[in-house]
C-alpha cells in the first residue's frame, strides 16, 4: 500500500516522511526496512480514538515487529506489550516497558518461560490447556507466588482468513475449547497458587468482517457470566487482535470505527477492563523493504524477471501466504511491464510478486516491498548464508539506525568446531 501521508513520491522519488528513500539505500545499503514513526503514532492513537467509549487496555502483539525501537515508541504513547516467549518479554523489558504493562501468552511455554514472568512480575499468564495451569500453579508454589492467569478460549468460531493465521477453530492448537471450560473452571479449586484474572481470545488476522468478533465475543460474554456466578472476581476480558490493514488498494481493509460500534455497546456494560492485542494494524503500513534490482531477465515466452538483492529471508510472507505486496520504483515511472519481483534465494517460493505491473525501471534501481512492517523482519532468517538487514526509523527529517546490518562474523559466532 502506498500510505499518501508516509510513503510519498516528491520529485518522482518516493519518500518516507521528508527523507528520501534513495538517499537512505546510499547511506546504510539494500536490503533495508525503514519505519515511519509518524505512522506508529497515526495508528496507535486511531486504535485509540475508536475505542475510547470503552475502558480498556491495549497491549501491542509483540510477534509482528519485535524491533526494540518499535516497541519503545508504541510503549512511549501509552501501549503495553502482549509476549509469546521469555525472548519477546525480554525484549519489550529492554524496551522499556513496565512489567505489570505485560501479558504474556503462548501455546507452548517452558517451565524457565513461566518462571522468567513470575519473577518479572507480568500482568498475567494467558493458559491454553489444564495441563499448563497446573504447570503454573506448581511453578508458583515453588516460588511463593501467587500466578494471575487469564484463560485463553477457542471459541469455534471460523474466521475467514488464510487457514495459516485463523486461531479460534476448534481444528487449531490454540486455547481451551469452550465446551471444557466447566472441568477447568472446577479445576480451580485444586490449584491454590493461581488467581483467576480474566478470559482472552484471538480468533485470528486480518479478519475484515466485524460479525466474527461479534459471534466470538457473544460466546466469550456467556462464558463471562458463567464464571462470575462461581465466584470468580475477573478483572479483564481480553478480545485479542486481528484486526485487519491494507495490503492490496484493491481490498481495503474495513475501518477499525466499524469494528468499535459493534463492540463497544457489547463490552461496555460490563464493568471490567477489556485488552486488546493489536499488532499488524499497528505496524504492518509503517515500514517498506527497500530492495535493489541486481538483474533483469526473460525467457523464451516473453515473461519478464526483476531479479533483486532481498528475498524470502527478509519477507517472507509472499512465499508462506501468497501474501500481496505493492511493490513501486523509487524512482517513478510512466511506462510499465508485467514482470516477476524474486529474490536470490534457492527456491521456486521466493517472490515479492507474480505477474505485476509495475513501472519499468531498470537494473540497478531500487524498488520498495510496501506494508513490510508486520512479520517481515521478525521471521527473517540466515537461509543460504544471508544477513539480516539493516533497520532505520524515520521522524519527519531526522533519521535513526535501529538495528545494524548483520556481519559475516555474526553468521558464525555462536557455532563451535
Amino acid at each position: 500500500m502506498l500510505d499518501s501521508n508516509f510513503f510519498h513520491y516528491n520529485a518522482a522519488t518516493l519518500h518516507c516522511d521528508e527523507v528520501s528513500l534513495e538517499g537512505l539505500a546510499a547511506i546504510f545499503g539494500t536490503p533495508l526496512f525503514v519505519t515511519s514513526r509518524r505512522s506508529l503514532t497515526e495508528s496507535y492513537q486511531t486504535f485509540e480514538h475508536a475505542f475510547k467509549e470503552l475502558p480498556h487496555f491495549t497491549c501491542y502483539s509483540v510477534k509482528a515487529n519485535f524491533n526494540l525501537t518499535v516497541i519503545r515508541t508504541l510503549a512511549e504513547l501509552g501501549c503495553g506489550c502482549d509476549v509469546n516467549s521469555g525472548g519477546e518479554l525480554y525484549r519489550a523489558l529492554q524496551a522499556g516497558v513496565a512489567a505489570e504493562k505485560i501479558i504474556f501468552a503462548g501455546v507452548g511455554k517452558r517451565s524457565d518461560e513461566i518462571v522468567y514472568a513470575l519473577q518479572s512480575g507480568v500482568l498475567m499468564l494467558k493458559a491454553e490447556s489444564m495441563s499448563e495451569l497446573r504447570a503454573i500453579d506448581r511453578i508458583a508454589g515453588e516460588l511463593g507466588k501467587t500466578a494471575p492467569v487469564a484463560l485463553r478460549i477457542n471459541p469455534n468460531v471460523t474466521a475467514e482468513t488464510h487457514p495459516y493465521i485463523t486461531t479460534g477453530d476448534s481444528k487449531e492448537k490454540f486455547g481451551i475449547d469452550e465446551l471444557e471450560l466447566p472441568r477447568v473452571f472446577s479445576l480451580f479449586s485444586q490449584l491454590p497458587n493461581l488467581k483467576l484474572v480474566g478470559l482472552d481470545m484471538h480468533i485470528g488476522s486480518q479478519i475484515f468482517d466485524p460479525q466474527y468478533y461479534v459471534a466470538a465475543t457473544l460466546k466469550l460474554l456467556a462464558l463471562f457470566k458463567e464464571s462470575k456466578e462461581l465466584g470468580f472476581a475477573l478483572e479483564f476480558l481480553d478480545i485479542g487482535g486481528g484486526f485487519p490493514v491494507t495490503y492490496d488498494p484493491l481490498k481495503p481493509a474495513t475501518p477499525i470505527e466499524q469494528f468499535a460500534e459493534k463492540l463497544v455497546p457489547m463490552l461496555q456494560p460490563l464493568g471490567v477492563k477489556v485488552i486488546f492485542e493489536p499488532g499488524r494494524y499497528l505496524v504492518a503500513n509503517a515500514s517498506v523493504l527497500l530492495t535493489r534490482i541486481l538483474y533483469k531477465k526473460s525467457n523464451h515466452t516473453g515473461k519478464q524477471f526483476f531479479v533483486v538483492d532481498a528475498g524470502m529471508t527478509e519477507l517472507i510472507r509472499p512465499a508462506l501466504y501468497q501474501s500481496h505486496h505493492e511493490v513501486q520504483p523509487v524512482t517513478f515511472h510512466e511506462e510499465t511491464i508485467v514482470a516477476d519481483v524474486v529474490g536470490p534465494i534457492c527456491e521456486s517460493s521466493d517472490f515479492f510478486a507474480r505477474q505485476r505491473s509495475i513501472g519499468a525501471a531498470e537494473e540497478g534501481e531500487l524498488l520498495a516491498v510496501m506494508s513490510s512492517g508486520a512479520y517481515g523482519a521478525v521471521m527473517g532468517s540466515n537461509y543460504n548464508g544471508r544477513l539480516r538487514p539493516a533497520e532505520v526509523m524515520v521522524n519527519g527529517s531526522e533519521v535513526k539506525l535501529v538495528r545494524k546490518r548483520e556481519t559475516l562474523e555474526q553468521l558464525v559466532q555462536n557455532e563451535l568446531f
